[in-house]
């Protein structure tokens, strides 16, 4: 319906454009719910206007016969009847008939003293409803609210008054000259009243309740009144729902309860009239306004602060890290949870020839959500780039992608409701839009990322070897970033697929051409292992070299075999490659350091010579001997192997091959010396002793292993 015509000076400005960004101003200055008018104000004009209009009557009965005849009180006001305030259903019952005679063959007519005081006694209503508990509750015969009759009653009679003679309603206009003015005065009066009252139940449905019902509410009530949000000073988006309380944020029945049926009947009957009144555009500002407050409330609940760009681009990671956390568990309640409940909600109040109304509404209302929360997301992406943030930005992304098939299913259903072509429709496709471009960029930060790890191994040229040989900490860190990487293994390939660098190279024998996360990460393998191969030549001695590639090399292979998903990924050639290396390196140990002590203990002819022990050739071999085992305590002793089975498996090849030689050693040639101080002087162990020395070795600490020897 248009708006009701009236001439210009009659009303007060209004706005014509929900989009428009300034609004209007007049309503700076008082309260949208009639907080500015008073009661009393009322009933003394309402009393003035009836005694006038008493007195005029009067007046014209009498003729002017009424002067006393001895001419006394000439020239003196008269005193007024006793005044009776105006009834209301009095006075409705002639606005009824006025109203329903127009349509028959002899319509009738209504006086501007009635016009008058209705729209006194509608004005008093509202007034007197201001803050009264239960206003909207219907009676006890069902029937709908009183206050709600007198204002459905003020917008048709305006609209009657304004067309009554025909044409574009100017006869009539002029017929009721001040009972419209006084009329549709109060019909603006009552839009603004509904305007905050709308906006009161739609972010606190127990206004609706009855006295009684919402006592526990009203004090919830009256702290939320709204603020001046339709005027320049306003900020549209301020949350006035406080947080929910009592229950868990994290519990989408608390925080998205659907609106209770009475309070959608009268949110409905008030839109209606609204829309009837031709008040469209502040109906939508209203219901967008409250219902996005009402949100940004529930994200507060949840944790979530917005935040601008450069909020986010200066945090910490710690803080930033948390941040997202928030923001997941926000963008997933409303994603899942909030906006079906807008949509429930903007489905029940819009209906009939307004469905389409709520629709676009509920469009609009979406979009704005999510936008809102997209911009944190973008600010996310043009931080700087660190290895650390991997995992929550592939978070972000896993729920940005999640959300896709929900955003479908809201245009599937705005096109199955008939809003194919409608604004809604557009604000729909925007949203998608916006969602997949954020996917985007998440994605793509995500894929640098994790191809920046090939730069921080090439970086890594530290020229000082770790101490012992052991685990070195780029190894560490790579091979645990990796295997967390794994867990992502889905996304991280979906990622890939759709982001992959042209210059990756695949690497042969894997999944490379189909699967490009999988040539990244053996790319990245790769580069470790040669990595460390290069710092293994840090060492001078060639057997602390091969302790550390057997270090790194046995603590990447638990890490594969220790996880399916890496597993998956690197694949069984490559473990039993990187298995048949760790062999290597054991050997090369076990011929660099007990090789030569082997050499001591073997008899090649120098010991013996025809049938004869050569006492100084054999006192050199135990001098050589003890010396040998003295410096692989001092040197070794120190020496690390962290993992327990490696440990165990080098003690007992050690000791297989080095105890048996040894213990053969001595019972060939132990007889040769004196017993006594020459026997002590080279026979300084036992073979237990020696085997307790090798249960010592690669502890890390040489102190420990000297106890044998004192």
């Amino acid at each position: 319906m248009e708006r009701i015509p009236i001439p210009i000076a009659m009303l007060p400005q209004k706005s014509s454009s929900f989009s428009q960004a300034t609004i209007r101003e007049d309503k700076l200055g008082r309260n949208l719910s009639l907080g500015a008018i008073k009661l009393n104000e009322h009933i003394e004009r309402a009393k003035k206007d009836a005694a006038e209009a008493a007195g005029d009557k009067k007046a014209a009965a009498g003729g002017g016969e009424g002067a006393p005849p001895d001419g006394s009180g000439v020239g003196e006001t008269p005193e007024p009847p006793p005044h009776e305030e105006p009834d209301l259903a009095e006075l409705s019952a002639e606005v009824d008939a006025f109203l329903a005679s127009r349509d028959g063959d002899a319509p009738l007519s209504i006086s501007e003293v009635t016009l008058d005081r209705f729209a006194s006694a509608v004005e008093v209503e509202i007034a007197q409803s201001e803050e009264k508990e239960g206003k909207w509750a219907l009676g006890e015969g069902g029937e709908q609210p009183l206050l709600l009759a007198a204002i459905k009653r003020i917008v048709t009679l305006a609209s009657a008054l304004t067309a009554t003679g025909g044409g574009n309603g100017t006869e009539g206009a002029v017929k009721y000259t001040i009972g419209v003015h006084r009329v549709t005065g109060v019909l603006h009066r009552s839009m603004t009243f509904l305007e905050d009252e709308l906006h009161a139940l739609l972010e606190d449905p127990c206004l609706a309740k009855t006295p009684k019902a919402s006592e526990s509410g009203s004090a919830t009530a009256k702290s939320m009144k709204r603020p001046p949000s339709f005027g320049q000073g306003g900020d549209p988006d301020r949350p006035v729902v406080p947080p929910t309380e009592g229950g868990s944020a994290g519990d989408d029945a608390s925080l998205f309860q659907p609106f209770p049926a009475e309070t959608v009947d009268h949110l409905r009957a008030m839109a209606e009239v609204m829309i009837t009144a031709g008040y469209e555009t502040e109906c939508i500002q209203v219901f967008l306004v409250a219902r996005r407050n009402a949100l940004d409330a529930t994200m507060q609940s949840l944790g979530y602060e917005k935040a601008s760009i450069d909020d986010v681009v200066k945090m910490s990671w710690e803080g930033l890290e948390s941040e997202i956390g928030t923001w997941i568990k926000a963008f997933r309640h409303i994603l899942n949870a909030g906006l079906s409940a807008e949509h429930d909600l903007c489905v029940r109040v819009f209906v009939g020839r307004n469905a389409g109304l709520g629709r676009d509404i509920f469009a609009d209302l979406a979009r704005c959500a999510m936008l809102q929360m997209f911009n944190f997301t973008e600010a996310v992406a043009m931080t700087k780039r660190a290895a650390e943030k991997l995992f929550k930005v592939l978070d972000m992304y896993e729920a940005i992608r999640d959300g896709a098939p929900v955003v479908d299913g809201l245009i599937s259903t705005n096109k199955a409701e008939g809003g194919e072509n409608s604004s809604g429709a557009e604000a729909l496709a925007d949203l998608k839009s916006e969602l997949a471009s954020v996917r985007s960029r998440l994605g793509e930060s995500a894929a640098a990322i994790f191809c920046d790890l090939e730069s921080s191994i090439r970086a890594d040229a530290g020229k000082q070897p770790v101490p012992g040989g052991a685990v070195h900490p780029l190894t560490r860190y790579l091979m645990n970033y990796l295997k967390y990487a794994c867990e992502y293994k889905n996304t991280l390939e979906q990622v890939f697929r759709e982001f992959h660098r042209p210059d990756a190279v695949d690497s042969p024998g894997h999944e490379g051409e189909s699967n490009p996360f999988a040539a990244q990460l053996m790319e990245v393998m790769e580069l470790l292992h040669g990595n460390l191969e290069a710092k293994s030549k840090l060492y001078k001695d060639l057997a602390l070299s091969s302790i550390f590639l057997m270090n790194n090399g046995r603590y990447m292979l638990q890490k594969i075999r220790g996880s399916p998903e890496i597993n998956a990924v690197v694949g069984e050639a490559w473990a039993r490659k990187r298995s048949t290396d760790l062999r290597q390196y054991h050997k090369n140990y076990q011929r660099e350091t007990w090789g030569r002590v082997l050499n001591v203990l073997r008899d090649d002819g120098g010991i013996t010579v025809k049938g004869h022990v050569q006492k100084p050739v054999l006192k050199e071999r135990f001098k050589q001997f003890n010396a040998a085992i003295d410096e692989i305590q001092r040197t070794q002793g120190a020496w690390v192997v962290s993992d327990e089975q490696l440990q165990s498996e080098l003690r007992v090849s050690i000791t297989a091959v080095v105890v048996p030689a040894y213990r053969s050693f001595l019972g060939r040639f132990a007889q040769h010396f004196t017993a006594g101080r020459q026997t002590e002087k080279y026979i300084k162990l036992s073979a237990d002793d020696l085997e307790g020395i090798i249960e010592e070795l690669f502890e890390g600490s040489a102190g420990s292993m000297s106890r044998r020897r004192n």
